[in-house]
């Protein structure tokens, strides 16, 4: 009799004297009544002695299984049509009562959240992951108790609505279980009695034939050659509202439910054709779908009128399953689509997100990866914050259902929060906070190694057909295959960028006469590094030389060709080569890398003392120059083809920069794209310089920072790298710099100290006097040696004391290992012991030797701004 197997009598002094009455009232009428009236009577009992605002009965469906509601009251129909029909395992308060036999009742708030691992027979819990709950009326409970036969069946279960949740006392409870069991009685098989078949009487004689064809669940209609009606049997009387007295002799297409159908047009046809003709048809007054068929017999017409409603139901849930499941093989392949070309992480988990879960019609989704011994979160979709900040702080090991899919590498699929807390009783604490009702968790295994583990859950309980295990299964390979890739891919682009960037200049120089900033852009997340590059150099003279340069291509090999072609332009840089020099070695440095190499560069040198800037291109688009009123033009010049795609020489261009002018440097992907050609993004570039370099005095780094903003508003938006490099160019003071020309002869010795000890004294450097004297005199002494005029000696004061001597020829000086017993050779051996360093370049007319000092403290200038 179920888990309550004590069931207390009538006589129990608990119930009150109302409660005994109604309970004698229910045994004195079970044999005369049948069918709902019956059970409608226990159910009007039950709500008036415990005062309930109404009632339900739902019995167990033993051919398609779950509940169905067969009797209700008190209750209005826009809140019973959700509880008509309910799955087993759903977490409704009567499914809860049907599957573990014992009392339900309607939960606490969610604080005082209680679910026991297993309810004990006879007691009861309350349940607080209960859907219906929402569809009460505010303020609202319900009780339920099960329905046990007397073999201990438990057939359904019955529920009473009361106007506020808690539970009965110990009577109300008694009175409810014996209306439960006088219910339970009521349900077993009777034969129809009258009340329940329209008025419909079993017709006289009573036959075998006669009686079959009365207690056929088809309705059946026979006419004579009259087309009058001569028999209809029970249900053909329920289907017309008629009883068995009217059908004798009535003539059947007159009746007004048969004029709402198409059964008289579909007679005319079969009477014609002499053929059974059918049609589906909703009945008039009923629900659902019907068949009827009328088949011509010699005596008359014979019509089959049969309920089709569960097959239509069937067949539409079939069609609707195999468009779910053409439309799940779509989206199948659209993900299969997205993971092929998910690159990143990130990647990889917006297509599980917007490919995988829309079909199964999950909600949530979370991904763990193992990385480093340690978990990492690498995605999550449709959870609340609150909830991802309670895994967040929780070890995976504390999660039992992770653990148990983990160390099983097999998955888990619970189907309702009942059974996540039965099965993981961790859980209870946090489960609700989720918004979910259903979760499958799928290990990520890739080329059998574990590496995490996925979460796809679901907003409503929900059953897991075997296909759609084997699906999740199999999309959870993928998954990991995907993931791994990604992985790999992040890991790689990680080392690659960080390659870059230390390849990159981290500060650019302090250098008297030019003030510079510069940035570089990597490409969208996703693309590959590039080979974007950018340098200031110092140069002898206080000249500077800016360069930037872009190696064609993406990848590891590429970013290490820039830093070989970063190192090469340094190490040519100090030799003091001309841009076009320059260039050529880099060609020859290029095209021995192969044919697949190829680079753009420009190199450009600039004289403060003269404002002069000499440039040189390889394939790379021309500077931009940006005037003190902030016109921006671009030297009109044809660039040389790319480093390794070029024949030397390289073209020399000269331009003039005013004082206070900017000199821009920049890659192609700050200018173009796919969807904007060069000259459009030059002319963007020209339009934002103008706006950015407004007022003149803007320095270079907000300058470069308001152009970036301008051209690239979203990084995300670039698919290439990009690198600009901005410098604000200055002049040296006329009184920072000064020249003399130096007559030939060994008086020239003697005239360049006396120059430069006047000079040193107006600058109040005399304590240099005596070390730049013996440095003038040894140039000029080699001069007058070794080489030829005219001779001419230059000072410059700047972040250094800078002494030249410029000559006719071009023969390079050389420091040599001077035996003890040579008189010569030492000259240079003593400039590079006095000097902070020294060197030679070669110009239009011969060469220069310079040697450059450090100053005192006292007398470093101020550096060189607007004046």
């Amino acid at each position: 009799m179920g888990l309550d197997e004590q069931r207390p009598n009538i006589a129990d002094a608990r119930l009150s004297r109302s409660a005994r009455t109604r309970l004698r009232l229910l045994g004195s009428t079970e044999d005369n009544l049948s069918g709902t009236g019956s059970l409608s009577l226990a159910l009007g009992q039950v709500v008036a002695e415990l005062g309930a605002l109404g009632g339900m009965i739902h019995v167990r469906d033993a051919d398609h299984g779950g509940l169905r509601l067969l009797a209700s009251v008190g209750l209005p129909d826009s809140l019973v049509a959700g509880w008509k029909v309910l799955a087993e395992e759903d977490s409704a308060i009567p499914a809860s009562c049907l599957r573990y036999g014992t009392h339900i009742r309607t939960s606490p708030p969610p604080g005082d959240l209680h679910r026991p691992s297993a309810p004990s027979p006879g007691g009861s819990f309350a349940t607080g992951l209960d859907p219906g709950v929402d569809e009460l009326p505010r303020g609202s409970g319900m009780t339920s108790v099960p329905v046990v036969t007397a073999e201990g069946k438990t057939v359904g279960a019955l529920s009473i609505l009361a106007d506020a949740p808690g539970d009965l006392s110990d009577a109300q409870c008694v009175f409810l279980r014996l209306v439960a069991d006088w219910v339970a009685g009521q349900l077993r098989p009777a034969r129809p009695a009258a009340a329940d078949t329209g008025h419909a009487r079993e017709p006289p004689g009573g036959h075998a034939v006669g009686s079959a064809m009365w207690q056929m669940n088809d309705g059946l209609l026979i006419l004579d050659r009259d087309e009058r009606l001569t028999f209809a049997n029970a249900t053909a009387l329920r289907l017309l509202g008629s009883s068995a007295e009217e059908v004798p002799g009535a003539e059947l297409w007159g009746h007004p439910v048969i004029r709402r159908t198409k059964m008289a047009a579909s007679h005319r046809r079969a009477v014609a054709t002499r053929a059974p003709v059918g049609f589906d048809t909703r009945w008039p007054g009923k629900a659902g779908w019907y068949h009827v068929r009328l088949d011509p017999v010699p005596d008359g017409l014979v019509i089959h009128i049969i309920d089709i409603s569960e097959r239509r139901e069937r067949q539409a849930e079939r069609v609707a399953a195999e468009r779910t499941v053409a439309e799940r093989v779509t989206l199948m392949g659209e993900l299969t689509s997205a993971l092929a070309e998910a690159l990143t992480v990130r990647d990889v988990v917006k297509a599980v997100a917007d490919r995988m879960l829309p079909p199964f019609g999950a909600t949530g989704l979370i991904c763990q990866i193992v990385e480093n011994g340690q978990w990492r979160m690498v995605g999550s979709a449709g959870y609340p914050d609150h909830f991802l900040e309670i895994i967040h702080k929780l070890m995976v090991t504390d999660m039992s259902a992770i653990v148990r899919v983990l160390n099983s590498r097999s998955p888990s699929f619970l189907s309702s929060p009942q059974e996540y807390a039965e099965q993981h009783p961790d859980a209870v604490g946090y489960l609700y906070k989720s918004g979910m009702r259903a979760w499958a968790f799928l290990p990520l295994i890739a080329s059998d190694q574990q590496i995490g583990y996925c979460a796809v859950a679901f907003s409503r309980p929900r059953h897991f057909s075997e296909e759609e295990r084997s699906l999740l299964i199999a999309l959870s390979g993928l998954v990991a295959q995907a993931l791994e890739r990604a992985r790999l891919f992040d890991a790689e682009h990680t080392r690659a960028q960080q390659l870059q960037r230390g390849l990159l200049p981290r500060t650019l120089p302090v250098v008297p006469a030019v003030t510079a900033a510069a940035c570089y852009l990597p490409a969208a997340e996703g693309m590959q590094v590039g080979g974007d590059w950018y340098d200031l150099i110092p140069l002898s003279g206080e000249r500077v030389a800016l360069v930037i340069g872009d190696v064609m291509g993406h990848g590891l090999a590429e970013a290490a060709t820039m830093g070989r072609l970063r190192t090469a332009v340094h190490t040519l840089a100090d030799l003091e080569l001309p841009p076009d020099e320059l260039l050529t070695h880099l060609n020859d440095l290029v095209g021995d890398l192969g044919d697949d190499f190829y680079a753009t560069c420009l190199y450009t040198v600039y004289d403060p003392t003269t404002n002069v800037c000499v440039f040189a291109s390889a394939g790379h688009p021309p500077p931009a120059i940006v005037d003190p009123d902030g016109t921006t033009h671009f030297p009109d010049v044809v660039p040389d083809p790319p480093l390794g795609a070029a024949i030397p020489p390289f073209e020399t261009h000269e331009v003039h920069l005013p004082d206070g002018s900017l000199l821009v440097l920049y890659t192609d992907g700050l200018v173009e794209s796919s969807t904007v050609d060069i000259d459009e993004g030059m002319a963007r570039l020209a339009q934002a310089l103008t706006r950015a370099a407004t007022p003149p005095s803007e320095p270079p780094d907000r300058v470069c920072e308001a152009v970036v903003g301008a051209l690239l508003p979203e990084q995300s938006e670039t698919q290439d790298d990009a690198a600009l490099l901005i410098a604000r160019a200055w002049s040296l003071p006329c009184d920072q710099v000064v020249s003399w020309s130096l007559p030939d002869g060994p008086i020239a010795a003697a005239e360049a100290r006396r120059r430069v000890t006047d000079q040193l004294s107006r600058w109040n450097l005399d304590e240099l006097s005596m070390t730049t004297e013996l440095l003038v005199s040894e140039l000029v002494g080699n001069v007058v040696r070794h080489a030829k005029g005219p001779i001419r000696l230059r000072l410059l004061y700047g972040r250094t004391l800078i002494c030249e001597v410029s000559d006719g020829s071009l023969t390079t000086p050389r420091i040599r290992r001077a035996a003890d017993t040579d008189e010569g050779g030492r000259g240079l051996q003593l400039v590079a012991a006095l000097s902070q360093r020294w060197g030679t370049r070669f110009t239009a007319t011969g060469k220069c030797i310079w040697t450059e000092q450090i100053l005192p403290p006292h007398a470093v200038p101020s550096p060189v701004g607007p004046r």
